[in-house]
Parts: structure tokens; C-alpha cells; sequence
């Protein structure tokens, strides 16, 4: 039994170091965490009638920074992701080859709306951090 306890116990201390042993760009729960602020600011930027809900994008981007530190992550990897041009640009791509094939494409306004109220009537992270007028 007491071996039990003493692996159970090794394996709960080593679970942050194994977390953080992948790059915080490539956990899951960041990386849509990120697509979601993403896909959010390109619909309101886009769409004259949808509007960003700030309180609500500046509390779920905390709470990503919570759940990277509480992974194990630390405020130097959280700041390294932030300054990395690279990993922005590859998602900024990525949103971008997703709104396209939804319909949304530069200088089609209401491509960009239709998205946007998609995401905002079903629920989806990037919906929720936007308001339709």
C-alpha cells in the first residue's frame, strides 16, 4: 500500500514537469484558446456590426494564462509565446484559410458577419467574446 501512495504521489509531482515538457504553442487548450481571440478580432475588424466583448476577451485570455502556469508553464514561456512573430503569423494564416473557406474574404463584409453571427449563436469561444448590434 505504501508503495502505492509513493507512486501515485511521484507521478502527481512529475505531471507538471511532463506538461511542460511540450511547447506552449503546441498545447491544445492555448492553441484554441489563441484561434479563438484570433477568429474573434478578424470578424470584428471586419464586420461593422459585430463588436468585441473587451471584459470578456481580457478574462478568458487570463484565465488561458492561468491554466499555462497552472500546466506548468512558466511567465517565460508565456512571454515567449507572445513575442513569437513565427507561431502569430502561422495562425493568423491559418484563421485566415478558415474564414476564406466559410466565406469570409477581404472586402467581403457580410462574409465576415455571417461568420461572426455563426460563432456568436453557437456558443463557440470565439462567439462569446463578440456581441451582435
Amino acid at each position: 500500500m505504501r508503495i502505492l501512495v509513493h507512486a501515485i504521489l511521484g507521478a502527481a509531482l512529475l505531471m507538471p514537469v511532463t506538461l511542460s515538457a511540450q511547447s506552449l504553442q503546441d498545447d491544445p487548450e492555448v492553441r484554441q484558446g489563441f484561434y479563438a481571440i484570433g477568429l474573434a478580432d478578424e470578424i470584428r475588424k471586419n464586420c461593422p456590426s459585430i463588436s468585441p466583448r473587451l471584459v470578456r476577451a481580457y478574462t478568458f485570455l487570463k484565465a488561458l494564462e492561468d491554466y499555462a502556469l497552472q500546466a506548468g508553464y512558466s511567465r517565460e514561456d508565456i512571454d515567449a509565446l507572445r513575442d513569437n512573430d513565427a507561431a502569430r503569423d502561422a495562425l493568423e494564416a491559418e484563421i485566415a484559410a478558415d474564414l476564406a473557406a466559410r466565406g469570409a474574404t477581404p472586402g467581403n463584409t457580410s462574409g465576415y458577419c455571417n461568420v461572426g453571427r455563426e460563432e456568436i449563436a453557437r456558443g463557440t469561444n470565439a462567439g462569446k467574446l463578440l456581441k451582435g448590434e
